[in-house]
């Protein structure tokens, strides 16, 4: 395999079925592309001006409570909304359109408007998770919501609108596309071979190559079909399907794992790094979906420093993915970093 590595090739993602590009000779190439402003790094503790920050007034008029940890909210300006009647639209099979319910949340990490989660403590994400897990468990048990998707987006580039450190949680009734590739590709996989497809990987990925940090319920790597510079799939050791089983031990560890990774990302470019982090697991529709294996994805935009961006333009727009950095390369770069905080 290492001979044809310096050469292009297309490598298969077998959760979306869709292939990638990789072409490891254009790391050679001078970069005279769109670069980014340097965001700042130095945040109050504090600021009276953040609709997030506690004790202050949000953008919809509402109050923050003084919290003094975790803090949960229903979205201002929500995405989706709870007492939308349904309705379809259909102009023959080519113009379709259908309402939407849902509820959309907004997850403060922390009262200090300083800290990210690589700059937390693990005790204090720990405090994250339990929410995440109370939050799957109460908005999936509504009847009419089948999905619940934990996202965070990190950083201005991201679309981040406020540097407070929050997450998002948006909980819809229909199950969406990413989502639908990873189910088609899983439940194909079990019905094939008889096993996880996720488990299955994990077994191959026993060399330390693509690994960035592993703990005792997790790991974090840089899939072989990563798309983004320094993607990373962070996935469970144990087979389960979503995160409400999660014991004691693997919600410390997975506290853990957030920390190390965000970290790493942090100290790759000495910035904060900016990135989208979501989980991908079961549906509430009632069903075990056996198929399923608890994971994350991160997909960071940064591509050679703190101030150059990738974007998905050209090629890659029309035709398919592509990327030059390997993530061999990749994943031996963040793991070689150090596991405390640049600025610590």
């Amino acid at each position: 395999m290492s001979e044809w590595r310096s050469y292009p090739h297309r490598r298969f993602n077998p959760l979306t079925r869709e292939w990638v590009l990789v072409s490891p000779h254009r790391t050679e190439r001078p970069w005279q592309g769109h670069v980014e402003r340097a965001l700042s790094e130095e945040l109050p503790s504090y600021d009276s001006h953040c609709y997030l920050c506690p004790g202050n007034e949000r953008a919809g008029g509402a109050k923050n409570p003084q919290y003094a940890s975790t803090h949960v909210f229903d979205n201002d300006f929500p995405a989706l909304l709870p007492d939308t009647q349904p309705s379809q639209f259909a102009q023959g099979p080519l113009m379709v359109a259908q309402t939407e319910l849902g509820t959309c949340r907004v997850v403060c990490f922390s009262p200090n408007h300083s800290l990210t989660l690589a700059r937390m403590g693990v005790p204090e994400i720990r405090r994250v998770v339990d929410t995440w897990i109370d939050q799957y468990i109460e908005l999936g048990s509504r009847a009419s919501i089948n999905y619940v998707q934990i996202f965070e987006n990190r950083g201005e580039i991201m679309g981040c609108s406020n540097p407070h450190p929050h997450c998002q949680i948006w909980a819809g009734e229909t199950l969406p596309n990413e989502w639908m590739k990873e189910q088609a590709a899983q439940a194909a996989y079990r019905s094939k071979e008889g096993s996880c497809l996720l488990c299955d990987y994990l077994a191959l990925e026993q060399r330390p190559e693509r690994l960035v940090y592993e703990n005792d319920s997790f790991v974090a790597l840089v899939p072989f079909w990563a798309v983004w510079p320094f993607e990373i799939l962070l996935a469970s050791r144990r087979h389960f399907t979503s995160i409400e089983v999660l014991t004691d031990a693997e919600r410390n560890d997975l506290a853990d794992i957030l920390k190390q990774v965000t970290t790493r990302y942090d100290n790759l470019f000495e910035v904060s790094f900016p990135y989208t982090m979501g989980f991908h697991q079961r549906p509430t529709d009632g069903e075990a979906h056996d198929e399923w294996h608890l994971h994350a994805h991160y997909f960071p935009p940064l591509l050679r420093s703190a101030t150059v961006r990738k974007f998905m333009v050209g090629y890659e727009m029309l035709a398919e993915p592509q990327r030059d950095i390997t993530p061999e390369a990749a994943a031996r770069r963040l793991r070689e970093l150090p596991a405390r905080h640049y600025l610590d």
